[in-house]
């Protein structure tokens, strides 16, 4: 199940990435490049992809974990407390599933388990 809930994760995140640079699949208007815009589209992007895969998992799910706190204390926060008024509830979702691959990995289903497994040693 966490191999499962981190594809599918990012999986939407990825989508957010794709918007901005890609249009799809929902056409944006493509951000000006090294702006918060672009940087947050990148780790989207980047950071879905890897997370998908499960490639350097923990890493990627840091800074995606971050990402997601820093815009919603500066884009949601400020309209109110709560997050169903401020509509930054997918924010605080995201922010605390991928804080919780920080700590729990990738799962069994990744190319980090499949690259990282330490030498079978046989017990016979």
């Amino acid at each position: 199940m966490l191999s499962i809930l981190r594809i599918i994760a990012a999986l939407l995140f990825l989508e957010h990435g794709l918007s901005k640079f890609f249009g799809f699949p929902q056409p944006m208007a493509a951000p000006h490049p090294f702006t918060l815009e672009w940087f947050s589209g990148a780790i989207e992007l980047a950071g879905g992809v890897l997370v998908t895969l499960g490639l350097f998992t923990r890493a990627a799910a840091l800074i995606m974990s971050g990402e997601m706190a820093v815009g919603y204390f500066l884009f949601h926060a400020p309209h109110s407390f709560y997050p169903y008024i401020n509509h930054g509830e997918l924010a605080v979702l995201y922010c605390f599933v991928f804080l919780y691959l920080v700590f729990a990995g990738a799962g069994p289903l990744s190319l980090d388990a499949l690259l990282w497994k330490g030498p079978r040693v046989s017990r016979g």
